[in-house]
Protein backbone atom coordinates (compact mmCIF):
# COMPACT_ATOMS: atom_id res chain seq x y z
CA UNK A 1 0.00 0.00 0.00
CA UNK A 2 1.54 3.04 -0.78
CA UNK A 3 0.49 6.67 1.48
CA UNK A 4 -0.12 10.07 -0.16
CA UNK A 5 -0.07 12.67 2.42
CA UNK A 6 -2.52 15.99 1.29
CA UNK A 7 -1.01 19.18 2.07
CA UNK A 8 -2.41 22.89 1.02
CA UNK A 9 -2.95 26.45 2.60
CA UNK A 10 -6.20 26.96 4.32
CA UNK A 11 -9.26 27.38 2.12
CA UNK A 12 -8.38 25.61 -0.82
CA UNK A 13 -11.02 22.64 0.24
CA UNK A 14 -7.80 20.16 0.65
CA UNK A 15 -10.59 18.44 3.57
CA UNK A 16 -13.04 18.47 1.33
CA UNK A 17 -11.54 16.27 -1.51
CA UNK A 18 -9.68 13.84 1.71
CA UNK A 19 -13.71 13.39 2.08
CA UNK A 20 -14.61 13.24 -2.04
CA UNK A 21 -11.43 10.60 -2.03
CA UNK A 22 -12.10 8.29 0.89
CA UNK A 23 -15.97 9.26 2.25
CA UNK A 24 -14.37 9.41 5.38
CA UNK A 25 -16.53 12.39 6.55
CA UNK A 26 -13.59 14.14 8.26
CA UNK A 27 -13.99 17.78 10.14
CA UNK A 28 -13.22 20.78 7.81
CA UNK A 29 -10.28 22.18 9.39
CA UNK A 30 -8.72 19.13 11.12
CA UNK A 31 -9.53 17.45 14.78
CA UNK A 32 -7.26 18.99 17.02
CA UNK A 33 -4.10 19.28 14.77
CA UNK A 34 -4.24 15.50 14.12
CA UNK A 35 -3.69 13.50 11.02
CA UNK A 36 -6.88 12.05 9.19
CA UNK A 37 -5.94 8.75 8.01
CA UNK A 38 -7.75 6.34 5.43
CA UNK A 39 -7.28 3.43 3.61
CA UNK A 40 -9.08 3.29 0.04
CA UNK A 41 -9.37 0.62 -2.80
CA UNK A 42 -8.64 1.43 -5.92
CA UNK A 43 -11.28 1.73 -8.44
CA UNK A 44 -10.27 -1.40 -10.97
CA UNK A 45 -13.16 -3.32 -12.59
CA UNK A 46 -10.44 -6.06 -13.99
CA UNK A 47 -10.96 -7.30 -10.15
CA UNK A 48 -14.80 -7.56 -10.77
CA UNK A 49 -14.37 -9.67 -14.21
CA UNK A 50 -11.56 -12.17 -12.81
CA UNK A 51 -13.65 -12.66 -9.70
CA UNK A 52 -16.60 -13.66 -11.82
CA UNK A 53 -15.06 -15.68 -14.13
CA UNK A 54 -13.03 -18.03 -11.31
CA UNK A 55 -16.56 -17.52 -9.00
CA UNK A 56 -13.65 -16.45 -6.44
CA UNK A 57 -14.99 -16.30 -2.81
CA UNK A 58 -12.71 -13.07 -1.66
CA UNK A 59 -11.66 -10.27 -4.05
CA UNK A 60 -8.76 -7.86 -2.80
CA UNK A 61 -8.34 -4.49 -4.70
CA UNK A 62 -4.76 -2.31 -4.39
CA UNK A 63 -5.37 0.17 -2.08
CA UNK A 64 -3.91 3.63 -1.42
CA UNK A 65 -3.95 5.53 2.07
CA UNK A 66 -4.52 9.31 2.38
CA UNK A 67 -3.29 11.49 5.32
CA UNK A 68 -4.30 14.77 5.92
CA UNK A 69 -2.88 17.19 7.99
CA UNK A 70 -4.32 20.54 9.03
CA UNK A 71 -3.63 23.43 6.31
CA UNK A 72 -0.50 24.73 6.14
CA UNK A 73 -0.70 28.94 7.01
CA UNK A 74 1.58 31.12 4.25
CA UNK A 75 4.21 32.97 5.35
CA UNK A 76 4.45 31.12 8.79
CA UNK A 77 7.46 29.61 8.23
CA UNK A 78 6.62 25.89 8.26
CA UNK A 79 3.48 26.15 10.14
CA UNK A 80 2.70 22.52 10.28
CA UNK A 81 2.30 20.93 13.56
CA UNK A 82 5.32 18.22 14.84
CA UNK A 83 2.47 15.48 14.59
CA UNK A 84 1.08 16.83 10.89
CA UNK A 85 5.34 16.78 9.62
CA UNK A 86 5.46 13.90 11.38
CA UNK A 87 2.58 12.11 9.67
CA UNK A 88 3.60 13.69 6.41
CA UNK A 89 7.25 12.49 6.42
CA UNK A 90 5.96 8.77 6.46
CA UNK A 91 3.94 9.12 3.39
CA UNK A 92 5.42 8.01 0.05
CA UNK A 93 3.62 10.72 -2.35
CA UNK A 94 2.56 14.51 -1.47
CA UNK A 95 -0.21 15.85 -2.93
CA UNK A 96 -0.30 19.63 -2.97
CA UNK A 97 -3.90 20.79 -3.08
CA UNK A 98 -4.28 23.67 -5.11
CA UNK A 99 -7.65 25.87 -5.32
CA UNK A 100 -8.63 26.92 -8.78
CA UNK A 101 -12.02 28.46 -7.77
CA UNK A 102 -12.85 32.07 -7.44
CA UNK A 103 -10.04 33.08 -9.35
CA UNK A 104 -7.35 31.74 -7.07
CA UNK A 105 -3.80 30.71 -8.74
CA UNK A 106 -2.69 27.22 -7.95
CA UNK A 107 0.62 27.97 -9.70
CA UNK A 108 1.07 30.47 -6.65
CA UNK A 109 -0.24 28.33 -4.22
CA UNK A 110 2.20 25.35 -5.10
CA UNK A 111 5.27 28.15 -5.04
CA UNK A 112 3.66 28.94 -1.03
CA UNK A 113 3.60 25.40 -0.16
CA UNK A 114 6.84 24.59 -1.03
CA UNK A 115 8.24 27.45 0.54
CA UNK A 116 6.74 26.50 3.74
CA UNK A 117 7.69 22.79 3.09
CA UNK A 118 11.23 23.95 2.31
CA UNK A 119 11.79 25.91 5.37
CA UNK A 120 10.35 22.76 7.38
CA UNK A 121 12.63 20.88 6.15
CA UNK A 122 15.62 23.82 6.53
CA UNK A 123 14.84 23.65 10.42
CA UNK A 124 15.24 19.59 10.34
CA UNK A 125 18.41 19.56 8.55
CA UNK A 126 20.40 22.37 9.83
CA UNK A 127 21.16 21.23 13.04
CA UNK A 128 21.73 17.69 11.64
CA UNK A 129 24.34 19.22 9.46
CA UNK A 130 25.88 21.26 12.58
CA UNK A 131 26.50 18.06 13.99
CA UNK A 132 28.21 16.31 11.18
CA UNK A 133 30.21 18.98 10.71
CA UNK A 134 31.49 19.06 13.95
CA UNK A 135 31.96 14.95 13.80
CA UNK A 136 34.22 15.72 10.54
CA UNK A 137 35.98 17.87 12.07
CA UNK A 138 36.99 15.87 14.84
CA UNK A 139 37.64 13.03 12.35
CA UNK A 140 35.13 10.90 13.19
CA UNK A 141 34.94 7.61 10.76
CA UNK A 142 32.75 7.83 7.88
CA UNK A 143 31.08 11.38 8.91
CA UNK A 144 32.62 13.24 5.77
CA UNK A 145 29.47 12.10 3.64
CA UNK A 146 27.39 12.85 5.90
CA UNK A 147 28.95 15.90 6.94
CA UNK A 148 29.14 16.88 2.68
CA UNK A 149 25.34 15.65 1.68
CA UNK A 150 24.11 17.82 4.98
CA UNK A 151 25.74 20.84 3.66
CA UNK A 152 24.78 20.33 0.16
CA UNK A 153 21.32 19.92 1.51
CA UNK A 154 21.32 23.37 3.77
CA UNK A 155 22.93 25.19 1.15
CA UNK A 156 19.83 24.35 -1.15
CA UNK A 157 17.72 24.51 1.31
CA UNK A 158 18.86 28.09 2.15
CA UNK A 159 18.20 29.03 -1.17
CA UNK A 160 14.62 27.66 -1.59
CA UNK A 161 15.39 24.56 -3.87
CA UNK A 162 13.36 21.83 -3.05
CA UNK A 163 16.01 18.58 -2.50
CA UNK A 164 13.91 16.35 -5.28
CA UNK A 165 15.46 19.41 -7.98
CA UNK A 166 18.58 17.57 -8.20
CA UNK A 167 20.22 14.22 -8.48
CA UNK A 168 21.46 12.18 -5.57
CA UNK A 169 24.24 9.76 -5.37
CA UNK A 170 22.63 6.49 -3.70
CA UNK A 171 24.69 7.04 -0.84
CA UNK A 172 23.99 10.49 -0.30
CA UNK A 173 20.47 9.71 -0.58
CA UNK A 174 20.52 7.29 2.13
CA UNK A 175 21.96 10.19 4.62
CA UNK A 176 18.95 12.36 3.69
CA UNK A 177 16.35 9.88 3.92
CA UNK A 178 17.48 9.88 7.39
CA UNK A 179 15.49 12.99 8.16
CA UNK A 180 12.92 12.10 5.88
CA UNK A 181 13.01 15.66 3.96
CA UNK A 182 9.65 16.69 2.36
CA UNK A 183 11.08 18.85 -0.55
CA UNK A 184 12.66 15.13 -1.23
CA UNK A 185 9.58 12.94 -2.23
CA UNK A 186 7.80 13.25 -5.32
CA UNK A 187 4.79 15.18 -6.06
CA UNK A 188 1.48 15.27 -7.24
CA UNK A 189 -0.47 18.04 -7.39
CA UNK A 190 -5.10 17.64 -7.08
CA UNK A 191 -6.43 21.00 -8.27
CA UNK A 192 -9.82 22.13 -6.70
CA UNK A 193 -11.96 23.49 -9.06
CA UNK A 194 -15.85 24.82 -8.68
CA UNK A 195 -18.99 23.51 -10.27
CA UNK A 196 -18.67 26.23 -12.86
CA UNK A 197 -15.45 24.81 -14.17
CA UNK A 198 -16.48 20.93 -14.40
CA UNK A 199 -16.48 21.42 -18.38
CA UNK A 200 -12.57 22.75 -18.30
CA UNK A 201 -11.39 20.18 -15.43
CA UNK A 202 -9.11 18.53 -18.53
CA UNK A 203 -7.81 22.21 -19.72
CA UNK A 204 -7.24 23.44 -15.80
CA UNK A 205 -5.14 20.17 -14.80
CA UNK A 206 -2.72 20.23 -18.41
CA UNK A 207 -2.51 23.85 -17.90
CA UNK A 208 -1.27 23.21 -14.01
CA UNK A 209 1.07 20.18 -14.81
CA UNK A 210 2.95 21.90 -17.56
CA UNK A 211 3.40 24.87 -14.85
CA UNK A 212 5.01 22.67 -11.80
CA UNK A 213 6.07 19.65 -14.10
CA UNK A 214 4.26 17.29 -11.46
CA UNK A 215 1.00 14.84 -12.47
CA UNK A 216 -2.09 16.72 -12.03
CA UNK A 217 -5.73 15.59 -11.24
CA UNK A 218 -8.54 18.42 -11.33
CA UNK A 219 -11.67 17.49 -9.20
CA UNK A 220 -14.85 19.05 -8.26
CA UNK A 221 -14.10 18.66 -4.35
CA UNK A 222 -17.64 20.09 -2.91
CA UNK A 223 -19.29 18.01 -6.09
CA UNK A 224 -17.68 15.04 -5.14
CA UNK A 225 -17.44 15.08 -0.98
CA UNK A 226 -21.68 15.57 -1.22
CA UNK A 227 -21.21 12.34 -3.75
CA UNK A 228 -19.20 10.65 -1.68
CA UNK A 229 -21.91 10.75 1.12
CA UNK A 230 -24.45 8.92 -1.48
CA UNK A 231 -24.90 4.92 -1.89
CA UNK A 232 -21.94 4.13 -4.31
CA UNK A 233 -24.39 2.81 -6.53
CA UNK A 234 -25.74 6.45 -6.41
CA UNK A 235 -22.85 8.39 -6.52
CA UNK A 236 -21.61 8.28 -10.41
CA UNK A 237 -25.35 8.97 -12.20
CA UNK A 238 -25.19 12.27 -9.65
CA UNK A 239 -21.72 13.58 -10.88
CA UNK A 240 -22.67 12.69 -14.72
CA UNK A 241 -25.43 15.24 -13.87
CA UNK A 242 -22.83 17.28 -13.71
CA UNK A 243 -20.85 16.01 -16.23
CA UNK A 244 -18.48 14.38 -14.23
CA UNK A 245 -17.16 10.97 -15.82
CA UNK A 246 -14.29 10.24 -14.16
CA UNK A 247 -14.09 10.29 -10.67
CA UNK A 248 -11.22 12.16 -8.77
CA UNK A 249 -9.91 9.23 -7.22
CA UNK A 250 -9.47 7.31 -10.38
CA UNK A 251 -7.79 10.45 -11.54
CA UNK A 252 -5.64 10.71 -8.64
CA UNK A 253 -4.77 6.89 -8.76
CA UNK A 254 -3.68 7.72 -12.62
CA UNK A 255 -1.48 10.46 -11.37
CA UNK A 256 0.17 8.67 -8.46
CA UNK A 257 0.78 5.64 -10.63
CA UNK A 258 2.04 7.73 -13.49
CA UNK A 259 4.29 9.28 -11.25
CA UNK A 260 5.91 6.36 -8.93
CA UNK A 261 6.27 4.33 -12.20
CA UNK A 262 3.57 1.40 -11.00
CA UNK A 263 2.03 -1.44 -12.72
CA UNK A 264 -0.75 -3.82 -11.74
CA UNK A 265 -0.70 -7.63 -11.51
CA UNK A 266 -3.32 -10.34 -10.56
CA UNK A 267 -3.68 -13.35 -8.93
CA UNK A 268 -7.00 -14.97 -9.40
CA UNK A 269 -8.31 -18.18 -8.36
CA UNK A 270 -11.56 -20.22 -6.57
CA UNK A 271 -10.26 -18.70 -3.22
CA UNK A 272 -9.47 -14.99 -4.01
CA UNK A 273 -9.08 -12.66 -6.50
CA UNK A 274 -6.43 -9.99 -6.15
CA UNK A 275 -4.95 -6.83 -7.61
CA UNK A 276 -1.48 -5.84 -6.60
CA UNK A 277 0.94 -3.18 -7.33
CA UNK A 278 4.83 -3.26 -8.45
CA UNK A 279 7.30 -1.09 -9.97
CA UNK A 280 6.97 -1.53 -13.73
CA UNK A 281 10.23 -3.40 -15.03
CA UNK A 282 9.89 -5.84 -11.79
CA UNK A 283 10.82 -9.45 -12.65
CA UNK A 284 8.66 -12.15 -11.97
CA UNK A 285 10.63 -12.83 -8.69
CA UNK A 286 10.06 -9.21 -7.75
CA UNK A 287 6.59 -9.32 -8.25
CA UNK A 288 6.22 -12.51 -6.17
CA UNK A 289 7.81 -10.74 -3.34
CA UNK A 290 4.91 -8.24 -3.26
CA UNK A 291 3.09 -11.12 -2.82
CA UNK A 292 4.59 -12.67 0.01
CA UNK A 293 8.75 -12.56 1.05
CA UNK A 294 8.56 -15.90 0.86
CA UNK A 295 7.29 -16.51 -3.01
CA UNK A 296 10.44 -14.11 -3.86
CA UNK A 297 12.98 -16.07 -1.50
CA UNK A 298 11.83 -19.74 -3.20
CA UNK A 299 11.02 -18.63 -6.64
CA UNK A 300 11.16 -21.18 -8.74
CA UNK A 301 8.79 -20.24 -11.98
CA UNK A 302 6.37 -18.23 -12.89
CA UNK A 303 2.61 -19.62 -14.76
CA UNK A 304 1.58 -16.29 -16.87
CA UNK A 305 -1.02 -14.96 -19.09
CA UNK A 306 -2.30 -12.11 -19.49
CA UNK A 307 -5.81 -10.40 -18.76
CA UNK A 308 -7.17 -10.50 -22.04
CA UNK A 309 -5.99 -13.37 -22.93
CA UNK A 310 -7.42 -14.91 -20.09
CA UNK A 311 -10.98 -13.10 -20.42
CA UNK A 312 -11.32 -14.36 -23.67
CA UNK A 313 -10.19 -18.00 -23.01
CA UNK A 314 -12.96 -17.69 -20.29
CA UNK A 315 -10.73 -18.14 -17.25
CA UNK A 316 -7.39 -19.85 -15.82
CA UNK A 317 -8.78 -23.64 -16.80
CA UNK A 318 -9.71 -22.61 -20.23
CA UNK A 319 -6.81 -20.57 -21.01
CA UNK A 320 -4.18 -23.31 -19.76
CA UNK A 321 -6.28 -26.03 -22.09
CA UNK A 322 -6.10 -23.56 -25.20
CA UNK A 323 -1.88 -23.72 -24.16
CA UNK A 324 -2.38 -20.04 -23.36
CA UNK A 325 -0.05 -20.12 -20.09
CA UNK A 326 3.41 -19.21 -20.22
CA UNK A 327 5.84 -20.97 -18.44
CA UNK A 328 8.41 -17.60 -17.27
CA UNK A 329 11.94 -17.73 -15.45
CA UNK A 330 13.61 -15.74 -13.29
CA UNK A 331 14.28 -13.11 -15.70
CA UNK A 332 10.72 -11.78 -16.93
CA UNK A 333 9.47 -8.67 -16.64
CA UNK A 334 5.88 -8.52 -15.41
CA UNK A 335 3.73 -6.39 -17.54
CA UNK A 336 0.60 -4.36 -16.57
CA UNK A 337 -2.51 -6.97 -16.36
CA UNK A 338 -0.22 -10.05 -15.85
CA UNK A 339 -2.28 -12.68 -13.99
CA UNK A 340 0.36 -14.66 -12.43
CA UNK A 341 0.57 -18.13 -10.54
CA UNK A 342 4.26 -18.42 -8.72
CA UNK A 343 5.83 -21.89 -7.96
CA UNK A 344 7.97 -21.56 -5.19
CA UNK A 345 10.06 -23.67 -2.73
CA UNK A 346 11.21 -22.62 0.69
Amino acid sequence: MRDVGLVGLPGTGKTTVYNALTRAGAPIGGAAGKASVSAVNVPDPRVDVLSDLEHSRKKVYAQLRFVDVAGLAAGTGGGLSASGLGALREVDVLALVLGAFGGADPAAQAADLTLELTVADLTSIAGGAQKAAKKARAGVKGSDLEASTLARAQELLDAGTPLRAVEWEPEQLKVLRNFSPLTLKPVIAIVSIGEDQVADSAKIAATVEQELGAPTAAIAGALEAEAAELDPEDAAPFLSEYGIEQGGLDQVVAAAWRLLDLMTFYTTGADETRAWEAPRGATAPEAAGRIHSDLERGFIRAEVVHYDDLVAAGGWDAAKARNLLRTEGKTYVVVEGDCLNIRFNV
